[in-house]
């Protein structure tokens, strides 16, 4: 029986290498839910998702990692975030209909980056920017491996409208002690199938994969779709725009709303919630008055 919004981590004994298996349905059921991503577009949102999740993993600090490609195309902008306590969020946005499915993601998107963001909330994020090549997120991210300075990392990404999925295996600091044993797991991890890793248990598939080599599999841990939007963050964006700026506003309007783009939570501020926003004598008797 497949496994259910998990990330299941597993090493190969007395070799420097692990691997992780990501599988999401009800997190990513809820992001599609929240998503008017149609066709590609889900597959391109659904790969975003699973490589990050298997990424943010393997953070040795509390964190997130953020992949981000903004452009003028088809696609016009793609964010998938998730953290070290293996929540995750994302949203794709289509300008229109693409057109050919076997363009690259550079001429799909009009763009020529790919930017990951990694978070630790101490200090300045680090920021890695390399080229949009090749014509899947595996592709491009294993160019940003290939051009970073971080440990040797391959993904497989598959997904269909019920699950996204991904297997990561990466090479670990240390002596092996087969020299042939990274070359040949990467050949065993290449016989994958897309129906494979959204249709088979980890445990199957780990077997399945790696039955000759001897790997130790832990415990599995849960997954879940978590927005970090807040009505306290929203006004404090707002607050940053300056109180006149939100005066002129409500002269037209009874209130300013705002939706988060990832859950599409909706926030409302009327002219007394602005007031409070400058006045801290002022009760925030509002700050509850979140609408979906």
């Amino acid at each position: 029986m497949k496994n259910h919004d998990r990330i299941q981590r597993f090493l190969f004994e007395d070799e420097p290498i692990r691997g992780q298996l990501v599988s999401l349905d009800n997190s990513w059921q809820t992001i599609l839910e929240r998503s008017d991503a149609e066709g590609y577009a889900r597959e391109i949102l659904g790969h975003a998702l699973a490589a990050v999740t298997l990424l943010a993993s393997t953070l040795k600090f509390d964190g997130n990692i953020t992949l981000q490609i903004r452009g003028h195309g088809a696609l016009h902008m793609l964010v998938a975030q998730a953290t070290s306590d293996q929540t995750l969020r994302g949203i794709i946005r289509q300008s229109h209909a693409i057109e050919d499915e076997t363009a690259s993601l550079a001429e799909i998107f009009q763009s020529d980056k790919i930017v990951i963001t990694i978070d630790s909330g101490k200090g300045k994020p680090h920021q890695g920017i390399v080229p949009l090549s090749g014509h899947t997120l595996s592709e491009a991210l294993g160019a940003y491996f290939e051009q970073s300075e971080q440990l040797q990392t391959h993904l497989w990404l598959a997904c269909n409208d019920n699950n996204a999925s991904g297997l990561l295996i990466q090479k670990l600091p240390g002596e092996p002690h087969d020299p042939d044993a990274w070359d040949r797991i990467i050949k065993l991890s290449e016989t994958i199938t897309d129906h494979e890793l959204y249709g088979l248990d980890s445990q199957e598939l780990i077997y399945r994969l790696f039955h000759e080599e001897s790997v130790r599999v832990f415990e599995q841990q849960p997954v879940s779709f978590q927005c970090s939007c807040s009505r306290e963050r929203t006004a404090s964006m707002l607050k940053s725009l300056g109180k006149a700026e939100l005066q002129d506003i409500l002269k037209t309007e009874d209130s300013i709303g705002i939706t988060c783009e990832f859950c599409n939570e909706h926030y409302s501020f009327d002219a007394i919630d602005v007031e409070s926003l400058f006045n801290e004598r002022i009760s925030e008797s509002a700050s509850t008055k979140t609408h979906h």
